[in-house]
């Protein structure tokens, strides 16, 4: 049942990866030529590029993508909170798996929404992101948190 529950993520995060480049090069075509690459936390930019910047973003967001694959496919190679045992190896793979296919997923977002911002600041610097910054960092922390504690359980 995991494995088919870990397909349909592998599929939905390949599929948002897909939409992230298909979105940044439908837009990049409209875009001014300089556009801002860096806010502010009020949401102001405070720094200008060149649009080829519009591909930073899902440039990054596949390198995430082909590390968080590469850790899948060898999880011994990832730093784990506990020591893994014979007992708890099943287990914390498995919490490892599941975490970063949901860590993947919530940084992808988060691109989305900061390219999403951009996109539409460089032609009204009134709007506001979709989704606060705040938002979603304090998303990957209660991630973090949850993690760690489902750790804690079954070291």
């Amino acid at each position: 049942m995991e494995n088919i529950i870990f397909t349909i993520f592998d599929i939905f995060n390949f599929g948002l990866l897909i939409f992230f480049w298909w979105f940044t090069l439908k837009h990049y075509k409209i875009l001014p030529k300089r556009i801002p690459v860096h806010f502010d936390f009020d949401g102001k930019a405070d720094n200008f590029g060149s649009k080829i910047y519009s591909f930073l973003p899902p440039l990054l967001g596949t390198a995430f993508y082909c590390m968080f694959i590469y850790s899948l496919n060898h999880p011994e190679t990832a730093n784990f909170p506990v020591e893994i045992t014979d007992q708890n190896r099943t287990t914390q793979f498995l919490i490892m798996e599941t975490f970063l296919r949901w860590l993947f997923t919530l940084i992808i977002l988060i691109f989305m929404n900061g390219q999403d911002y951009m996109f539409r600041y460089s032609f009204d610097e009134n709007v506001k992101p979709k989704v606060p910054l705040s938002t979603a960092i304090l998303s990957v922390i209660g991630s973090l948190i949850t993690v760690f504690i489902f750790v804690a359980i079954f070291k």
